[in-house]
């Protein structure tokens, strides 16, 4: 399939899912379900990365400020706005596409290779919408969660930076944190965040559920998934910043 027949297809199987779930308690269960799945279990790699992503990002910003006319808070001020605007939504949304994006491709690729999906149709239940919808929505609002506890743990991480090192001092850190804040980098950052649970979740999910043949086609869905969801996240990255902030 060339990318037009991907993309028609895509569209087709979003309108399949994108509808009112027929049995809403049901779908609360299976959405706290993925809530957990998708966000919870996610937790320690994003708390890993976080911190030490933070660190490296605060080291490298002090080495680099290296002019005795730069005050040292400048460096809590650009390690906040790169752990913010571009490196906890971006980079973590890439991790779990990675982790995500290959479970959701491979749990509903397996569906499809053993019949399960057919016998959900056969049933007449709307297999798109029953299996993919609550992970959509789970996705878009828990990842955002997962965002903000990635922008706090990074910020944490330069602040062990300014205890354990002489690079700066801890309120030299927290002065740069403090200096020129303003609240709409946060709510840009979780406009990202929600785009790219939506392609994540989709695109993976879409994957799966179009594949024919047996378990090295799954593997070879899961893998290509992740390729896929990367390559979205970094094109709608680029133009979510041109759009809000320009």
């Amino acid at each position: 399939m060339n990318v037009i027949e991907h993309t028609g297809s895509y569209v087709l199987l979003m309108r399949q899912v994108l509808t009112r779930p027929d049995r809403h308690s049901l779908f609360l269960r299976q959405l706290i379900n993925e809530i957990h799945k998708v966000g919870f279990d996610s937790l320690g790699i994003v708390a890993i990365i976080s911190v030490f992503m933070g660190m490296v990002v605060t080291i490298q910003t002090a080495y680099n400020i290296d002019s005795p006319l730069i005050p040292l808070s400048m460096v809590g001020f650009t390690a906040r706005q790169s752990v913010i605007l571009e490196f906890s939504p971006t980079i973590i949304s890439l991790i779990l596409a990675g982790k995500v994006g290959s479970s959701i491709a491979s749990e509903i690729g397996t569906m499809r290779v053993t019949e399960q999906i057919d016998a959900l149709e056969v049933m007449g239940i709307n297999s798109a919408n029953f299996l993919i919808l609550p992970k959509v929505i789970a996705a878009m609002l828990f990842n955002p969660v997962l965002i903000i506890f990635s922008i706090g743990l990074s910020l944490l991480g330069g602040y062990f930076v300014a205890l354990f090192t002489s690079l700066f001092t801890p309120g030299d850190y927290v002065t740069g944190l403090r200096f020129s804040f303003e609240g709409f980098t946060v709510f840009y950052a979780l406009i990202k965040t929600v785009v790219f649970a939506f392609l994540i979740t989709t695109v993976s999910a879409y994957q799966g559920y179009i594949i024919k043949g047996g378990a090295l086609e799954v593997g070879r869905s899961s893998t290509t998934a992740v390729v896929r969801s990367s390559i979205l996240i970094i094109l709608f990255n680029l133009i979510l910043t041109q759009l809000l902030l320009t």
